[in-house]
């Protein structure tokens, strides 16, 4: 282990910064190398590519990435691409994609499609109608200085929507804001915005000095920073399913108006009791960001999105709803959604072009709505399995190859296990004793191994 800095690191080659990581940082330096190089793209050409996404890559951190058919969305059939690593959510996904197939499939829809950004700026003169009356005088000016950096956008039907002051005095002393709204069309626009959002700092800057109605105290502008908000409350979709009461249970033990009932009441307690209705998003997000890193865009930032929207009212509550109506069951959700189909990486990942393939080249309205479904349908298999069977029933069983793979499992003694478990609950420690039984070996014998 080292313990003095480095210098110069990032100028190092690539075979420099793993002889340097393995020889300090690892036990065995030659299976350290062997195992770095076993991840790495037999096409050069493609290795390369991925160096270049980040600094200082040594090597490439594989995920599964697996499909879930039968997705009916408008009418129109879709393979969902989805990159996880956590055993359950293809599963589930593709489970709810079929039970909605036959009852209509998944109906979305786009609200709103509009992003944000602030140029973010502290200004300690004293008449404050005075700001206002100077941002009024020069707004037409922020959209000719940026017609340069718009122009294509607008072709492409987007650009900038709108920009206002915002005083905000009251949470820090100085404190303003301009805050602006964008359409981006099919990219999902950080670089455009920023930059937009940079240039309307310049010219606030510069055209304060000349406003003569400022006294010469109050002409200087300190822009803090100018940047994209992730918080997109106005990009937002909307996905529901819906099916007459006697059409919604199927093969769950129970009858329709009682899993009906129990299912609205999950719904309702994630809406009331924040413990849960962390644990339910997690779930939705578990079917969202898997198309979302599968198609190459920032689940981080849908993450803390998604998440502040659900915190949006002062309290955090669940992102999706259900009832019963006129003896039909409803379940909906509502997704803030920022999303691009242009730009970034999408052109260049190899997997993340094919993910694009398969889902037919949506634009970022359309891939919206197949992200909004993939979230509704994980939520409908979690809740559904949780009043009936219990989530661990299936998730379990999903993980057991896991702890096969643990274990070391051969494929003649991960046949007869999972074969016994078709009838058995699925626990770690009865999956270690099933092995150790038929491997002929003691389960004291097998700790001493492992550790």
């Amino acid at each position: 282990m080292i313990t003095e800095p480095v210098k110069g690191f990032s100028k190092w080659s690539k075979q420099a910064k793993i002889e340097w990581l393995i020889n300090h940082y690892t036990s065995n330096a030659d299976a350290a190398l062997e195992m770095l190089q076993g991840y790495w793209h037999h096409d050069e050409k493609i290795q390369k590519l991925h160096d270049e996404f980040i600094e200082n890559t040594i090597t490439n951190f594989y995920m599964p990435f697996g499909i879930a058919p039968n997705f009916l969305i408008n009418g129109k059939m879709y393979t969902m691409p989805l990159a996880i690593e956590e055993s359950s959510v293809v599963a589930a996904a593709a489970k709810a994609a079929n039970f909605w197939l036959e009852r209509g499939g998944f109906k979305t829809k786009i609200i709103s499609t509009t992003k944000i950004g602030h140029v973010h700026f502290i200004w300690n003169g004293e008449n404050h109608q005075l700001l206002h009356h100077f941002f009024n005088k020069i707004k037409p000016l922020f959209f000719e200085h940026t017609a340069v950096i718009t122009r294509n956008m607008v072709l492409r039907g987007g650009g900038i929507l709108d920009i206002v002051l915002r005083d905000k005095t009251d949470l820090e002393p100085g404190y303003f804001q301009l805050e602006a709204t964008f359409e981006t069309c099919d990219s999902m626009g950080a670089n455009f915005i920023n930059s937009c959002l940079e240039e309307f700092a310049k010219t606030l800057r510069e055209e304060a000095w000349k406003y003569e109605e400022f006294a010469d105290e109050s002409k200087e502008i300190q822009v803090v920073m100018s940047i994209l908000s992730n918080y997109t409350p106005q990009c937002l979709v909307r996905a529901e399913v819906a099916c007459k009461l006697e059409d919604i249970n199927e093969g769950s033990g129970i009858g329709n108006e009682e899993f009906a009932e129990k299912f609205c009441r999950a719904i309702r307690i994630a809406e009331i009791e924040p413990y849960r209705a962390v644990t339910h998003n997690k779930g939705i997000m578990n079917g969202v960001d898997s198309v979302v890193i599968a198609t190459g865009n920032d689940f981080r930032a849908i993450e803390a999105c998604v998440h502040a929207y659900a915190a949006r009212t002062g309290k955090y509550k669940s992102l999706t709803h259900a009832e019963v109506v006129d003896g039909e069951f409803r379940f909906s959700i509502e997704l803030p959604l920022a999303l691009g189909t242009v730009g970034g990486i999408t052109s260049l990942h190899p997997m993340v072009k094919f993910s694009h393939e398969i889902l037919g080249h949506p634009g970022a309205g359309e891939l919206m709505q197949i992200v909004a479904a993939a979230g509704l349908a994980q939520n409908f298999s979690a809740v559904r399995s949780l009043i009936t069977s219990g989530i661990q029933k299936g998730h379990m069983k999903m993980h057991l190859l896991n702890i096969l793979n643990q274990l070391e499992a051969t494929e003649e003694e991960k046949s007869q296990i999972v074969e016994y478990f078709k009838h058995h609950v699925v626990t770690f420690s009865e999956t270690v004793k099933v092995f150790c039984k038929i491997r002929g070996i003691s389960e004291e014998s097998l700790a001493r191994k492992t550790k």
